[in-house]
């Protein structure tokens, strides 16, 4: 795992090159030349007798954006459990909209301590049991420094609790250097691994306990003697560094719930003493004139203050993020009791109810007490639309979700609004890394730069497979609406299973000149070659490039199995066709500090090559190609291909000739060649099946670009 970043003058050098037929991006929206057209999503929950409704459908809904109903574009009804409660929905199969994002905001400032180590099992449980569609992100909050992102919004489960049991103790995270914080610890890191002075897993934890109970003292505050202007002054910093959150958060998708994790602060503050005897002495002394002994601030609380905390939590609602506020004081056993906070438990019930949560006590299991919010909020109707001239100033925009022919005491909740994009230039580091995880986690493939993603597993000589992905991109979506002479191109690529969990990734920045660089780029396009590690199983590779300096980008998402190759099941890789030279500029990944690099793969009689991630072929003009299979067995091989268009549609046999095997190659390597039929222009598969003596087949697809007839 790692995170690198070089500038390139113009070419970084690859030994071979080659060439690229670019496709329109996948994506829900709709791109132009020019012009981008924005949607907005509205993700709703509708809720009777604390029950979810099940059963609406497009036309139960009206939209209206201000004052102005518009029109329903889009719609989609997902339910995430059955009515017994159960998981039934696939986290692949619910869209970024939809998605629940738990946000657990550890408060290490307005909390005792020992609180906050009882507490990190009960979040742990709770995220246990969320559906797996479910995001998680772990954060702190501390007046010393502000909200701190542990871990992104992900899915992994691992990463969640290794997150949520360090709470970023430096000591104790082997972190990775991942730049979108998806990645806390690696892939093999057992979180319960004994740390120094620990010589067993209960020894391992208690050492854990005691780290972390050290790194949080000093940011807690709970001393009563603490002068009252000090007090209110941390209340003020705890607002405004909360609403940046919020407001941050607002590029994230779906509906938003920070579980906040605190004892609160002292609500009189706010509303002043709640203590009757004091309030009766203040107003007896007002009666008698004795205007000297009334303390305005502790008889009425602070005007200016109570004004922080309520557009804080307006920031909450214009983010569609509620929040859940758990007063962990209760969770600390008799003997553990330090300071009792006084008022907290109403500041907690302020901020709960404000955003339209709940305020949880005395919980260990935090999934049970939240399970009728976590049912509640089960079903959901993603409800899109298209803003006429939306313009990209960051402005925020009011929304109402009215119900028509829905059942008697329905009620919806939906967001408030939503803001308009900001340019990019705009967005703070924080606003760009959310956004960017959030694409690379969502799985739907976006964006208005034209890429292409190929990437094929290689036996090595450990347990994990060697990936190489080559990545390709059109110069001329890539640059435009540049200006200057330099363009950060970043790369992103994370290997996550089918639970969600990242097995590796590869950040890369590649600073391109492009006053030496910009005419090439523009006529071709750019060829990254990079590469991931990993066991064998099936994953989804997520790949996104994005132009650092327009914010322009594009997410790819691309399967890939890695076979057993140390049990020796057989494999057949995709055809790979390999290109002419002088037609991309090239890039490379950077080194991987001492790690030895694996022969490089792409080999046709001896020579290297790159392979195309797209070819673009003609009819009836042969094609070299390499067939690369392991286990395929000794004996005579046969092969039979086909053309399949790219909705599956057999288009007929395809004229695929095997010229040679080479003798004593490891991988098996099958120098063919491939002659397209009369095929309307467009995207296609070569599908090719090998046989073997034993009658054991092995078949592979591979996709190509039909372009017009060849002459001559």
């Amino acid at each position: 795992m790692r995170n690198a970043s070089l500038r390139l003058p113009g070419v970084a050098a690859l030994g071979a090159c080659l060439c690229l037929a670019i496709h329109p991006p996948a994506s829900a929206q709709t791109f132009g030349e020019t012009a981008e057209v924005v949607v907005v999503e509205v993700p709703v929950q509708v809720v009777k007798d604390g029950e979810p409704v099940r059963g609406l459908t497009a036309d139960n809904f009206e939209v209206y954006d201000g004052r102005k109903k518009m029109p329903v574009t889009g719609f989609e009804a997902l339910d995430l459990y059955s009515a017994a409660g159960q998981p039934q929905t696939q986290a692949a199969a619910v869209p970024s909209a939809a998605r629940r994002h738990f946000l657990m905001l550890f408060d290490l400032s307005f909390s005792e301590p020992k609180s906050i180590v009882k507490a990190r099992e009960a979040a742990k449980k709770l995220a246990e049991s969320l559906h797996p569609a479910d995001m998680v992100s772990v954060a702190t909050y501390s007046a010393q420094k502000g909200p701190q992102l542990i871990l992104g919004f992900t899915s992994d489960r691992r990463q969640i609790a290794s997150a949520i049991d360090t709470l970023g103790v430096p000591q104790l995270v082997d972190r990775s250097p991942d730049p979108l914080r998806l990645v806390l610890a690696s892939a093999e890191n057992d979180i319960n691994h004994p740390i120094a002075g620990g010589t067993g897993p209960s020894d391992a934890k208690a050492a854990k306990d005691q780290a972390v109970l050290d790194t949080i003292k000093g940011f807690s505050i709970a001393s009563e003697r603490a002068d009252m202007s000090v007090k209110k002054a941390a209340v003020v910093s705890f607002t405004r560094s909360l609403a940046d959150l919020a407001k941050m958060m607002s590029a994230v998708d779906g509906r938003k719930m920070v579980v906040y994790l605190s004892e609160g602060f002292d609500s009189s503050l706010l509303t002043g003493t709640a203590s009757v005897e004091e309030q009766a002495d203040m107003a007896q002394s007002s009666q008698n004139g004795e205007y000297w002994n009334v303390d305005s601030e502790k008889r009425f609380g602070d005007t200016k203050t109570a004004n922080n905390v309520e557009k804080m939590l307006d920031e909450f609602r214009r983010a569609d993020c509620v929040i859940q506020a758990v007063d962990i004081g209760g969770l600390r056993g008799s003997g553990d009791q330090g300071y009792q906070r006084k008022g907290g438990s109403d500041s907690l019930l302020q901020m709960a109810k404000g955003t339209g949560g709940e305020v949880y006590e005395n919980f260990n299991d935090l999934s049970v007490a939240m399970g009728q919010m976590l049912r509640r909020t089960g079903v959901t109707y993603v409800l899109t639309y298209q803003p006429e001239g939306l313009k990209r100033d960051g402005q925020f925009h009011k929304l109402r979700v009215e119900l028509k022919n829905a059942p008697r005491g329905a009620r919806v909740i939906a967001r408030p609004g939503y803001y308009a994009p900001t340019p990019y230039a705009q967005q703070n580091p924080l606003e760009k890394m959310l956004q960017t995880a959030n694409d690379v986690m969502s799985g739907e493939e976006s964006g208005t730069i034209s890429t292409a993603v190929l990437a094929a597993p290689f036996q090595t000589a450990g347990e994990k497979a060697y990936v190489p992905v080559l990545i390709e991109v059109d110069g001329k979506t890539l640059t435009a609406n540049t200006t200057g002479t330099s363009l950060p191109a970043e790369i992103y690529v994370y290997a996550l299973d089918e639970t969600g969990a990242v097995h590796d990734f590869l950040s890369q920045t590649l600073g391109l000149d492009l006053a030496k660089a910009g005419p090439a780029l523009k006529q071709s396009g750019l060829k990254f070659f990079g590469h991931v590690d990993l066991l064998p199983g099936d994953y989804s590779l997520r790949v996104l490039v994005r132009n650092g300096a327009s914010g322009a980008s594009s997410m790819r998402v691309v399967p890939v199995h890695v076979p057993n190759f140390a049990q020796g099941q057989p494999a057949l890789l995709p055809a790979f066709f390999p290109e002419p030279a002088g037609r991309w500029l090239l890039a490379k990944e950077a080194p991987r500090g001492e790690a030895k690099q694996p022969a490089y793969p792409f080999m046709l009689k001896q020579e290297a090559y790159i392979p195309a991630d797209r070819p673009l072929l003609a009819e009836g003009q042969e094609m070299r190609m390499s067939l690369v299979g392991y286990n395929l067995g000794t004996g005579e091989l046969k092969q039979e291909s086909k053309v399949l268009r790219k909705d599956g549609k057999d288009m007929g046999p395809a004229e695929v000739k095997v010229v040679e095997r080479e003798a004593g190659s490891s991988p098996d390597r099958l120098v063919a060649t491939f002659k397209p039929p009369k095929l309307d222009p467009g995207e296609y598969l070569l599908h090719v099946t090998i046989t073997n003596g034993a009658g054991v087949s092995q078949t592979s697809t591979a996709p190509f670009i039909m372009g017009a007839p060849a002459h001559g």
